[in-house]
C-alpha cells in the first residue's frame, strides 16, 4: 500500500485501460463506488481498447493518489504491478491475457485520507490463434553434460526478441549460457540455451517461460511454462570414422573402447560428422531406407537404437555388418556395432551425453536444428543466434 504524506488535491477520478491492437474496442461493466460521496470522489472511469495486443494494465488516478490495486481473473490468477507517477498511475507487471475476463479492485485516497473503492470487470478479446510449446529435458529428468534447454514453438515465432524476454534460466551454480534461435529439423521455430562449455556434473537447473500473454507474432501464448532437470555425470562418446573406433569417457577416464562400423563413403551413405547429442534412447525400433531417402530399400527391426539426430543417424547394434567393425564404413549412415557392445553401451550412456564424431569422408557437419547440434558452433556465433544480442 502507498502511503501520501504531504497534502493532496481532491481526487477526482481513477481510470482504468488496457491497450491492445487489432480488435474492436469493448465496454466495460460500469465501476461502483463505496465509502465517499459523489460529489467529492467520482465514479471510477474504465475503458478497454483492442483487447488482443497484451498490453499492462493500466490505473490511473487524478486529485489524489492510488492506494492499492487487485486484479483478478475468473480462475482468481492475479496481475501484480507496481505504483508510480507519486501514486497518480499503477501498472502490472504483466501483459492482460487474450479471451479472459478481469476483475479489478481500486482504492483510491484523497489529500485529507478519506478512501473510496472501486470495482469493474472488462473482457479481453479471444486469441486469433493460440501458440504452444514443447520443452526439452523433460520435467524432472537426469542428462548428459551436452544437453540443452530446447523450446520447440507449435506457430512462426516472429516477435523473437518479445518471447526471449520471457525466458529465464536459472543454474545452481550461475553457468554461463546463452539463448540461440534456430529451425527444427520439423521446419518450426526453435530457441535453445546453451551453457559456454559442457554443463558441469550435478548442476540443477530451471526454466521459467513467463509467457502468458506474450504475443509471438505467429500466435498468443495463454500459460506460463516451468521445468527443471538435474546434469548428470561428464560422459564424452568420441567416434572416429577413419579408425572405426567408439570410445567412452566417464569424467576423463576410458571406459570402453568398441569396433565401429559407420555411413559407406561417397555418398548419401555417409555418416554425419561434429557434436551430435544423444537425442533418446528407442530400444528395438523399425527402421525403413525410405524415411530418410534412400533408394535400396532395407526394412528390418534394430535393436539398441539411440537416437543422434533427427534425420536418422543413430548408433546401434548391426550384427549384419559384423566383418565391418573396426575395419570399414559399410552402414546406410549409422554407428553400428555388435549385439553384445550395443547392449552394454546402450545400459552406460545417458540422454544428453555428447558424441564427438571424427571422420575424413562425412556428410558434413550436423545442424543445430538437426538434433541438439548447437555444439558444432563456437561460443561467439552462438551468442550471436540470441534475439538479444
Amino acid at each position: 500500500m502507498l502511503r501520501i504524506r504531504a497534502p493532496r488535491p481532491v481526487l477526482a477520478a481513477v481510470a482504468l485501460s488496457v491497450s491492445l491492437t487489432a480488435c474492436t474496442a469493448q465496454a466495460a461493466s460500469g465501476p461502483s463506488e463505496e465509502g465517499a460521496p459523489a460529489s467529492k470522489t467520482p465514479p471510477a472511469k474504465v475503458k478497454v481498447v483492442d483487447p488482443a495486443a497484451g498490453r499492462p494494465v493500466t490505473v490511473t488516478a487524478t486529485g489524489g493518489t492510488i492506494a492499492s490495486v487487485k486484479v483478478v481473473d475468473a480462475d482468481g490468477g492475479a496481475l501484480t504491478g507496481r505504483a508510480g507517477a507519486g501514486g497518480a498511475r499503477w501498472v502490472s507487471d504483466r501483459n492482460a491475457v487474450p479471451g479472459t475476463t478481469y476483475t479489478v479492485e481500486v482504492t483510491s485516497r484523497t489529500a485529507d485520507g478519506k478512501e473510496s473503492r472501486s470495482r469493474s470487470t472488462f473482457d479481453t478479446a479471444e486469441a486469433a490463434a493460440v501458440n504452444k510449446l514443447t520443452l526439452a529435458p523433460g520435467k524432472n529428468t537426469t542428462v548428459g553434460i551436452g544437453h540443452p534447454v530446447s523450446i520447440v514453438f507449435d506457430l512462426p515465432v516472429t516477435k523473437k526478441a518479445e518471447v526471449e524476454k520471457q525466458l529465464k534460466v536459472t543454474t545452481s551454480n550461475a553457468t554461463e549460457g546463452s539463448w540461440g534461435w534456430v529451425k527444427d529439423y520439423s521446419g518450426r521455430d526453435r530457441a535453445d540455451w546453451r551453457p559456454r562449455t559442457y554443463w558441469k556434473p550435478g548442476t540443477k537447473v530451471t526454466l521459467e517461460a513467463n509467457l502468458n500473454g506474450t504475443d509471438s507474432g505467429g500466435g498468443w501464448f495463454v500459460r506460463d511454462y516451468r521445468t527443471g532437470f538435474t546434469i548428470g555425470a561428464a560422459q564424452i562418446v568420441k567416434v572416429d570414422l577413419d579408425n572405426h573406433r567408439l570410445t567412452l569417457s566417464k569424467e576423463g577416464r576410458t571406459v570402453r573402447t568398441i569396433p565401429v562400423s559407420g555411413g559407406t563413403p561417397g555418398g548419401d551413405k555417409r555418416s554425419w560428422r561434429g557434436t551430435a547429442v544423444l537425442m533418446a534412447k528407442e530400444g528395438t525400433i523399425n527402421m525403413n531406407s525410405e524415411t530418410v531417402g534412400l533408394g535400396d530399400a532395407y526394412d528390418k527391426d534394430v535393436d539398441f537404437s539411440m537416437r543422434l539426430t533427427w534425420s536418422g543417424m543413430y548408433a546401434h547394434a548391426a550384427p549384419w555388418n559384423a566383418r565391418y567393425f573396426g575395419n570399414a564404413n559399410m552402414s546406410s549412415g549409422c554407428i553400428g556395432m555388435s549385439d553384445a557392445n550395443a547392449a552394454s553401451f546402450y545400459g552406460a550412456v545417458n540422454v544428453g551425453d555428447p558424441f564427438e564424431i571424427t571422420g575424413r569422408d562425412t556428410k558434413g557437419t550436423v545442424a543445430e536444428g538437426n538434433g541438439y547440434g548447437a555444439w558444432n558452433l563456437s561460443w561467439e556465433q552462438w551468442r550471436k543466434k540470441s534475439a538479444l544480442a
